[in-house]
């Protein structure tokens, strides 16, 4: 399989990555293609609300053969991936069981499986840690699917999947959940919960689906080990211990996931051939590292053959269709990157690349050619602006879109003509509603699409809502292209039909403890054939509605520079604390004049170690 090679790994003019800068910023959280840069074969689609029941167990249901769960991914309207991993008790151990467990497995068209439509014996090998990845094909488009594996005398739990619609039937609704950053120690997942309850079709996770932070003990769950990850059987240990939350597992098992990595699957902040710290990780020794956590990225997920790593390189970026009403194309912003920049003048440079030419040309080539109602744009880090510093002059942060500004302009120059362009991104463990311009230097440059940045799962914790409030109120107005900026955990839900994409901020109230709840707290929409997006639960005009929300995390950047310049946050998303997060009580909102091109700010705590 031919895997795209990076565009300039060391960085453009030798520029290195940036550890210690200046104080005072602030930090924010935050493809089976037959070959590189192809659309999958038939494409993909979850569908419309099908059947419904709910997965559940399995007869004899194993303690520790099938301890991770079941999960199915990537839909074609023929085909889907089921996925298991056969696990020994101890974390991270493969020298308990033989060197290869043969592995069945069932899809029935119910759940009782009466009737076993396609069956099969996998062999988990321990070379790729007993994991099991089936490709069943020959299936009917748009139909559910109930599906178990059977090992060593062992049942799993039922699982529900379902496909994705012929190529010309368009289904009426497409229920997308985006969810990203689920950091085990700093709560629990609860939003997973609700997640199963709102029965979405396809659950796209945008990035850091495990952290490679070392332990705290101060945190609601402790990381297993004594340190960060470095080797396989410590990457796996660490999926592992993910994979046992419960209700991620159950949600895992009701709708397909589709499923990309960003930076903590690896390391913090990795940019290509580049570790976040170069010095104690130079490029041979760190891509050892990404080998080693990219193997262990596909064990544990229900992806195709063909996003199986070759050492420290895989093809990610891919495309899925969902009939003739959208094309979900999954970036990779990490692998093709140059390192980040240490400057302003760094970050506008001609010539830098977060994508790489191959797949930003495979990406402005599907969504010319795609024939969807939507173009959606699956991408890790945040690609409209965040202005950090209020006022004169700005300040971004290197590590998103914004560290990587003519790359970005380039792209956006191309949303103009292509079909209702829609961004879906992650990292920033807020809630970022914005819309995408031509041309963040002119207040009147044109819109040109849409982006929805999802909050994170657990990410960050409980934050101060006070905090958060005094920090970004006076900095709506240097971003005034936001409609929303909110701090709570959660998730975001989009529906999407021929005219319009409804998207709900489900927000719950705590992930310190499991009884939080979940409520809608903001509701957007995007008109078919008008770029941009807008409130519609706020009494106000569509392009006055914005909301606030601060960053756990303050931690070291660049020093300010004069107005016309920018300096960077350090990173998209904060670190690991060595203190709890503030959890002072506040009202989730304060709301400005529309006039002020102002919105709701929900807080946040600030405070991060690099």
């Amino acid at each position: 399989m031919p895997v795209q090679p990076s565009d300039n790994n060391t960085g453009a003019n030798g520029m290195r990555r940036r550890r210690f800068l200046g104080a005072g910023a602030v930090t924010l959280g935050t493809a089976g293609a037959a070959a590189a840069g192809q659309v999958l074969a038939g494409s993909a689609s979850a569908s419309v609300r099908g059947a419904t029941a709910a997965a559940g167990a399995g007869t004899s249901v194993s303690g520790t053969v099938f301890k991770l769960g079941i999960a199915s991914g990537d839909p074609l309207p023929t085909a889907i991936v089921l996925w298991t991993r056969v696990v020994p008790p101890q974390l991270g151990s493969s020298g308990i069981l033989a060197p290869t467990v043969a592995v069945s497995w069932e899809l029935a068209s119910d759940s009782g499986f009466t009737t076993v439509v396609k069956s099969g014996t996998a062999t988990a090998t321990s070379s790729l840690g007993y994991s099991v990845h089936v490709d069943v094909t020959g299936l009917t488009p748009a139909t559910d699917y109930w599906y178990r594996f059977k090992a060593l005398s062992r049942t799993s739990i039922t699982g529900r999947t379902r496909t994705a619609p012929a190529a010309g039937d368009t289904p009426k609704n497409l229920r997308i959940a985006l969810a990203s950053c689920q950091n085990w120690q700093h709560g629990y997942f609860t939003a997973y919960r609700d997640m199963l309850d709102q029965q979405p079709d396809l659950v796209l996770f945008v990035g850091d689906y495990i952290y490679e932070s070392s332990a705290y003990s101060y945190r609601v769950r402790r990381h297993e080990g004594v340190g960060q990850p470095v080797t396989l059987a410590q990457y796996r240990a660490r999926h592992e211990q993910y994979n046992t939350d419960p209700d991620l597992q159950a949600m895992r098992a009701a709708a397909p996931f589709v499923v990309v990595f960003d930076d903590h699957e690896v390391e913090q902040d990795w940019a290509g051939d580049v570790a976040n710290d170069p010095v104690a990780w130079p490029a041979a020794k760190f891509r050892a590292r990404r080998a080693a956590a990219f193997q262990a990225f596909y064990e544990h997920m229900p992806i195709r053959a063909a996003q199986k790593p070759s050492g420290p390189d895989v093809l990610m970026y891919r495309s899925l269709d969902f009939g003739p009403l959208a094309r979900l194309h999954v970036l990779d912003t990490r692998q093709y990157r140059d390192d980040q920049a240490t400057t302003a003048a760094g970050a506008r440079q001609a010539g830098r690349v977060i994508m790489g030419d191959t797949q930003r040309n495979w990406l402005v080539n599907s969504m010319r050619t795609s024939g969807a109602r939507w173009n959606l744009v699956a991408s890790q880090v945040m690609m409209a602006e965040t202005d950090f510093l209020a006022g004169v002059g700005k300040q971004w942060s290197y590590d998103a879109w914004d560290g990587y500004q003519k790359e970005r302009a380039t792209l956006l120059a191309e949303f103009q003509g292509v079909r209702n362009p829609v961004v879906l991104s992650g990292d920033r463990h807020r809630t970022i509603v914005s819309d995408l311009k031509l041309d963040y230097a002119d207040a009147k440059s044109a819109v040109v699409g849409a982006e929805f940045v999802g909050t994170s799962i657990s990410s960050s914790g409980d934050e101060d809502l006070v905090a958060f409030a005094a920090e970004w109120a006076p900095k709506l107005a240097d971003n005034p292209h936001w409609k929303i900026i909110d701090a709570r955990r959660g998730y975001l839900l989009l529906d999407i039909t021929e005219d319009r994409i409804d998207a709900r901020l489900r927000a719950i109230s705590t992930v310190l403890t499991k009884d939080g709840t979940t409520t809608t707290a903001a509701t957007f929409r995007v008109d078919s054939g008008v770029p941009g997006v807008y409130r519609v639960d706020v009494p106000t005009e569509p392009s006055a509605s914005t909301s606030a929300s601060a960053q756990e995390s303050a931690g070291p950047a660049d020093t300010a520079t004069p107005a016309d310049s920018a300096t960077p946050a350090q990173s998209a998303e904060p670190t690991e604390s060595a203190t709890d997060p503030a959890t002072a009580p506040a009202s989730p909102s304060l709301t400005q004049s529309p006039s002020d091109a102002a919105a709701d700010v929900s807080a946040t705590d600030v405070s991060t170690t690099p």
